[in-house]
């Protein structure tokens, strides 16, 4: 056994290699719903503040909203259609999109901090590559990480538990 293979990192290796076999179903099915999702938000994103000339924070949150309603019935129907058991749409999506404008701005402060940099070093950061980078690859993926375990954890709950809390 060498230094960096300890017993307590071969368990969390183990740990984590066996909660993705577990959830390696709906990471999938969540990848192909957040997939689509993303085609509209970058497409809309770059529609609108490049070919529309929009203000990127305004594209940014348009096409956040048209996107993430588009991944809630997706994710609804679809990546978590087992656990929607007798929870009403409406309350689903009021969670959804709460925990979406969190996610939302995560991406803004991903966007914020591409701002931020542009104003030492322009040179890289004020354009918009960087702009896109920004919002669409670390502002995206950094909220996508977060939404996964959001939905699983409370807008799409196991029926036994919806049931359980809805009858306290």
């Amino acid at each position: 056994m060498t230094t960096t293979d300890t017993p307590a990192r071969r368990g969390l290796a183990a740990r984590v290699t066996g909660l993705l076999k577990r959830h390696a179903g709906e990471l999938i099915r969540f990848a192909g719903v957040g997939g689509t999702a993303y085609i509209i938000d970058f497409g809309l994103f770059n529609v609108m503040y490049l070919g529309m000339d929009w203000s990127y924070w305004w594209a940014k949150i348009l096409s956040s909203v048209v996107a993430m309603t588009v991944a809630f019935f997706g994710n609804r129907h679809w990546t978590w259609r087992e656990r929607r058991g007798s929870a009403a749409a409406h309350r689903q999506y009021g969670l959804y999109f709460f925990f979406n404008g969190i996610g939302l701005l995560i991406s803004l402060a991903c966007i914020w901090a591409n701002s931020g940099l542009a104003q030492v070093w322009p040179q890289y950061f004020d354009n918009a590559i960087a702009v896109n980078v920004a919002a669409n690859f670390f502002g995206v993926g950094l909220a996508s990480i977060f939404r996964f375990f959001a939905y699983r954890t409370w807008v799409f709950r196991t029926p036994k538990l919806t049931e359980a809390l809805e009858n306290a």
